[in-house]
């Protein structure tokens, strides 16, 4: 096969599934969101959508990081410097200045597919579960947090 009949691969897509639930519906709402607009990259658009997603995961991880802080959660300074080497690897891949192609822009959704399923299936799920376990009666949690397991939370 020759470059000109490459085949053009499917754009690398993940959309929000109610097993990345932490059970704090703000944080949630946040988390899905960050995947709508992940989704929402492509070449026409990067540069508008770059912008738009780097100020709501600033607004997202200064919620979180409130909401840690706030409830007394002992990882939140942890949690915290996760949050930076996030912004400094995206820093790094955000560097280049040689322009968008549909490639980069497929390894900008892959690696922000792959670190937010990461960070909030390990992370921000052991948060949502000491939240649940210490906070019982507060109003911001969510009635069916309940659900427990893995494979329940992804498919669920």
């Amino acid at each position: 096969m020759t470059a000109a009949h490459a085949v053009h691969k499917a754009p690398f897509a993940v959309e929000w599934r109610e097993g990345f639930r932490i059970g704090i519906d703000t944080l949630d709402r946040e988390h899905r969101h960050l995947f709508t607009l992940v989704l929402a990259l492509n070449l026409g658009t990067v540069e508008q959508t770059v912008e738009q997603l780097l100020d709501y995961v600033v607004t997202h991880f200064s919620n979180e990081q409130e909401a840690m802080e706030s409830s007394g959660y002992p990882a939140h300074e942890q949690h915290l410097r996760l949050h930076e080497e996030f912004a400094s690897r995206i820093a790094d891949f955000l560097m280049p200045a040689d322009g968008w192609t549909e490639e980069r822009v497929q390894d900008l959704r892959r690696f922000l597919n792959k670190w937010l399923i990461s960070h909030i299936m390990t992370h921000d799920m052991r948060f949502g579960k000491w939240f649940a376990a210490h906070h019982q009666s507060a109003s911001d949690t969510d009635a069916d947090s309940g659900r427990t397991g893995l494979v329940s939370r992804l498919f669920g």
